[in-house]
């Protein structure tokens, strides 16, 4: 930029400037203090104003801009990242009795010192940790397994009670932890909407703000309007903090964060014990969702005293309430189809608030659950949602029984195609046999096939499939690779594909022939065969031809497949639509065979454990490739470990129990070495 043009631009910058803090303030006010200070209409001219400008001066345009709270990002791999301090999980308890043995264990430990306690409210949602530098977001990131998370920081950035920069004072490093909670109203919104657009609904808050935050497209993230409560405070060695938890939560909330109203400093198990009686009661007047009360110790400077155990601190534990059960009447039983052939049974049942949503529906599991509640048409059932995120029928109301009531009686015939269903011995299931001609069963098999995990085919959801089976196009996954741009393009009532559409589509295809042929085994969808079987299965036979050739006495013979998977699998394979299927998947060019390397062989018979971040892999790359060389990988380190495959920033606990028991450890560049590549 010159000089003229850069004088030129200043009003821009400035106004750009002005535009961000006013918003942010609005923002501030509105999402924290409950205060709406402009009209709707004002507020968005506001943000359109400076999303036109920051699309003029792009070299003005701060990362921390109100506008990312819009989104329009997109994030097609959640980038696995390791916490700089593990995200432990609270021991938690059902039981007065013993949160009163806790405080008195505390005490003990603690022989005379002065304390008190913090009780706040347990939010029933997602936890994630973000790191702020110098005031400003830069990474946000999931609970995952506590030491490694995926990186969510594009889809944080819109969540409004999230601060892209803080206000006042704050450290110049550090990390708070809360949870994403979708609110009752704005979950029972989306619900609505998607109920008018003919799909199907969320089943409960909980698990629609662990989906929204690892939707790919941040502008679908920010319609959600999740909202973030902060709860806890850390920083790198070298960063001062208030000295008790309360003090650091108040400095939060100065900040900016969105800190709970509720939590309390409390003296001794009196006072815990009246504050967790409350909000037992008062919980279901909130406008979100909580399960439970955490008690810790306020003094932060005891937390080292009291230690760890070896999932939680020894300063915390989390009450949780105890499970609500409410009666509501069986309208009705649906029985759904998967894609395997079993048949569930669901009940329909009048609509009931239970534990903050609405429950419509519950499983019944199969017949043998139905017989042994003995549930009989036009019952009242229990239904009970206390530490489960699912509603689950637990008994009969017999006070409200009608005289007279008839046993529910199973049905006998595929409700989607009307064969007669069947039932193994030893199973406790009902499966539709005409796994190749039930509707369900074929789109199940369809959706499994195009999974991420299997052919990752990612621009075929489930409503493209069906627009396909619909039209005729697709009756089996060999179908896939016979589709031709031209049947795609105008394709639907409102020709929901189009140009880009079909050649994303067909690119996709073309793509997933290079999937391994251990995931197109596992994504043929053969019962009993997962991810672990299908890698066991391809390793040991090599190819599809070998393993089609195999016997049910010599697939038994493979590591962890047993007789009955083994029998699954030479009766899938005995089947000649399924081995058309097979040589039409092998002419389209999917890998049929494991794609030996150099060295395929150098960790046959090891056990390797992994952890921190390499170089040249991800974290699933590198357990991929050990197995590729013929290595076993294992989650934890113990005497039959063979050596710990160290990164950048490994896990000390894993270090630690590896140099006590005399494990190896390894480097990456020595790891190198060892499978010959350098």
């Amino acid at each position: 930029m010159d000089l003229f043009s850069a004088i030129d631009s200043e009003p821009a910058r400035q106004r750009m400037e002005a535009l961000a803090a006013e918003i942010d303030r609005l923002n501030h006010e509105y999402y924290m203090n409950d205060r709406s200070l402009v009209s709707d209409q004002k507020f968005d001219a506001m943000l359109r104003e400076l999303q036109d400008l920051e699309r003029d001066h792009p070299e003005f345009a701060s990362p921390t801009s109100p506008t990312k709270r819009v989104g329009g990002e997109v994030n097609k791999s959640f980038r696995q990242v390791q916490h700089r301090f593990p995200m432990l999980s609270l021991g938690n308890t059902y039981s007065i009795e013993e949160i009163e043995e806790f405080e008195a264990r505390t005490r003990k430990l603690l022989d005379g010192v002065e304390f008190t306690y913090t009780c706040e409210l347990k939010y029933d949602g997602v936890a994630i940790g973000l790191t702020y530098r110098y005031g400003q977001l830069v990474q946000a990131l999931t609970r995952g397994n506590g030491t490694v998370g995926d990186d969510i920081t594009l889809n944080a950035k819109t969540i409004p009670t999230i601060p892209l920069r803080l206000r006042g004072d704050f450290p110049d490093d550090f990390e708070v932890r809360g949870e994403v909670v979708y609110p009752f109203d704005a979950f029972n919104a989306m619900n609505a909407l998607r109920e008018s657009e003919n799909l199907e609904p969320f089943a409960n808050p909980r698990n629609a703000a662990s989906g929204s935050l690892k939707l790919q497209d941040s502008a679908e993230c920010a319609k959600r309007k999740l909202m973030f409560c902060m709860y806890f405070m850390m920083a790198p060695d070298g960063i001062v903090l208030p000295g008790t938890h309360y003090g650091r939560l108040q400095w939060a909330d100065q900040m900016g964060f969105k800190v709970q109203p509720y939590i309390k400093e409390c003296r001794d198990i009196t006072e815990i014990k009246a504050f967790i009686d409350h909000w037992d009661r008062a919980r279901w007047d909130l406008p979100f969702g909580t399960d439970g009360i955490v008690i810790k110790v306020n003094q932060t400077s005891l937390w080292d005293r009291l230690g760890l155990t070896a999932k939680s601190p020894r300063w915390a534990i989390a009450y949780k309430f105890k499970a609500e059960r409410v009666s509501t009447p069986l309208l009705g039983i649906d029985y759904q189809v998967g894609r395997t052939g079993k048949v569930t049974p669901v009940a329909n049942l009048s609509p009931v608030w239970l534990g903050g949503t609405t429950v419509r529906r519950a499983t019944l599991v199969n017949a043998d659950f139905i017989a042994n509640l003995d549930i009989r048409t036009a019952d009242h059932l229990f239904i009970e949602k206390g530490g489960e995120i699912i509603p689950k029928v637990v008994g009969v109301d017999l006070d409200q029984r009608q005289p007279g009531a008839l046993p529910v009686q199973y049905v006998d015939r595929c409700p989607e195609c009307g064969t007669p269903l069947v039932r193994a011995d030893g199973e406790a299931a009902h499966y539709c046999p005409n796994a190749d001609g039930c509707h369900p069963q074929i789109l199940g098999r369809l959706e499994h096939f195009v999974g991420r995990k299997a052919m990752n085919i990612e621009t075929l959801g489930p409503e493209r499939l069906e627009l396909l089976y619909n039209a005729g196009l697709v009756r089996n996954v060999a179908d896939l690779y016979d589709l031709q741009r031209a049947q795609l393009v105008g394709l639907g009532s409102d020709a929901t594909i189009q140009d880009r559409g079909a050649d994303n589509l067909m690119a996709a295809l073309e793509a997933s022939k290079e999937v391994p042929f251990e995931r197109v085994l596992f994504a043929l969808g053969i019962r009993y065969v997962g991810e672990v079987g299908a890698k066991k299965l391809a390793r040991y036979f090599k190819d599809i031809d070998t393993l089609m050739a195999a016997s049910e006495e010599e697939l038994a013979q493979v590591e962890d497949v047993g007789g009955v998977t083994a029998k699954a699998v030479y009766d899938w394979f005995a089947d000649p639509l399924h081995r058309s299927i097979v040589e039409r998947l092998r002419k389209a060019g999917l890998q049929m065979q494991v794609q030996l390397e150099q060295g395929d062989d150098s960790l046959e018979g090891l056990t390797i454990v992994v952890s921190g971040t390499f170089a040249h892999f991800s974290r699933e790359e590198v357990k991929a490739d050990i197995e590729r060389h013929g290595g076993k990988v294992s989650g934890s380190v113990s005497g039959k470990t063979s050596f710990l495959l160290a990164g950048e920033k490994t896990g000390p606990e894993k270090l630690k129990k590896a140099e006590k028991l005399g494990i190896r450890i390894v480097n990456e560049e020595e790891y190198l070495q060892m499978t010959a590549r350098q």
